[in-house]
């Protein structure tokens, strides 16, 4: 339960791509932890959504799961003041996450599904979707604070649990992921970003992803351990 534009924990240090796409839930962007609960008022509010602009080819559409690149725009909706421009941050670089799974605040997560490339949408999000009654004081955002937010969408690739990134570890195709696949995967992926590390990161990373993903201890990561959004199927 975790979200982004902000919503939940700073990003952890850059560890390479395969490192990324297996061990962290690609938190691109730092966001607090949001307020639990809820009212029968709450579940009644909605994302109200305006499509700016839709090109003529729209697709692929965006769905849970999905790796997400888009820029956005923050504000206030009580005095359309701005609290969050992604082009100001990370150099400007527009922000990967994936959607639908908590890695941004559940009114963005609502926003931006079946959003297709080169789509820009305007979104109202009431607070009970955002930062509801604590607020977030280091984004400048008021406890029951409505927030509007522009969004330009760049990509839409599959997510890093797809079947696509699963099969491509198995080299043997038996629907599981062994150790020996997993370490050739991580020893590809270290190869390929060029980073220079310790021979023993490789063998941490790998006891770590094991210890993440293996659920039933049985010395493999099934295609259902370790494909945790389920949007597709194997």
């Amino acid at each position: 339960r975790r979200g982004q534009v902000p919503r939940q924990r700073p990003p952890g240090r850059e560890m390479g791509r395969g490192l990324t796409l297996l061990l962290l839930p690609l938190a691109l962007l730092a966001a607090p932890a949001q307020a639990e609960g809820g009212t029968a008022a709450a579940a009644e509010e909605e994302v109200k959504i305006e499509v700016l602009h839709l090109p003529e080819v729209c697709s692929p559409k965006s769905k849970r799961g999905d790796l997400l690149n888009a820029h956005y725009d923050g504000f206030l909706a009580s005095d359309g003041s701005k609290f969050y421009c992604s082009r100001t941050q990370n150099e400007g670089h527009p922000k990967w996450f994936v959607l639908g799974v908590g890695q941004v605040i559940k009114g963005l997560d609502v926003a931006m599904m079946n959003m297709c490339p080169g789509e820009k949408r305007k979104v109202i999000i009431p607070p009970s979707l955002a930062y509801g009654q604590q607020g977030y004081a280091q984004g400048k955002i008021p406890p029951n604070a409505t927030l509007i937010f522009e969004i330009e969408l760049y990509a839409v690739n599959k997510g890093p649990r797809s079947v696509e990134a699963f099969n491509k570890i198995d080299k043997d195709s038996d629907k599981k992921l062994s150790e020996l696949e997993i370490s050739q995967y991580l020893k590809e992926e270290f190869a390929r970003d060029g980073k220079k590390r310790h021979p023993s990161v490789h063998d941490e990373i790998l006891a770590d992803i094991f210890k993440k993903n293996d659920h039933d201890g049985d010395g493999f990561i099934s295609a259902k351990e370790y494909n945790v959004y389920q949007h597709d199927e194997l």
